[in-house]
């Protein structure tokens, strides 16, 4: 089974639904803005895949919560991504065993197809 995490209303999240629901491809969406999601997670996440992946600079909860002037290191990083989901990266998606950060169709396609 595919377990994507992110919101429903993000444009990435959106498209790698549609990519799902277009190839017939069962999956479960985990919902930031309805569920948190806990810290053990992340921890798993970080396993496979680098803070730079998963970390989320560039979103309105980044600036808003004026982050760039804390200038955190991957701790102060993980701190906030436990106590800010909207700061991941989307979508988050497992797949046998593994953790695709973002979309990218033609990455979805050798991963899923």
């Amino acid at each position: 089974m595919i377990r994507v995490y992110g919101i429903k209303n993000c444009d990435s999240v959106k498209k790698a639904l549609s990519f799902f629901k277009k190839n017939d491809l069962a999956y479960e969406l985990y919902d930031f803005k309805t569920e948190k999601l806990p810290c053990q997670k992340i921890d798993e996440w970080l396993k496979k895949v680098s803070m730079k992946e998963l970390f989320n600079s560039r979103s309105t909860t980044y600036r808003n919560l004026k982050l760039k002037e804390l200038n955190l290191d991957e701790a102060g990083q993980k701190e906030w991504l436990c106590k800010e989901n909207l700061l991941i990266k989307r979508p988050v998606v497992e797949f046998n065993d593994e953790v695709i950060v973002g979309f990218n169709e033609e990455n979805y396609k050798r991963s899923f197809l």
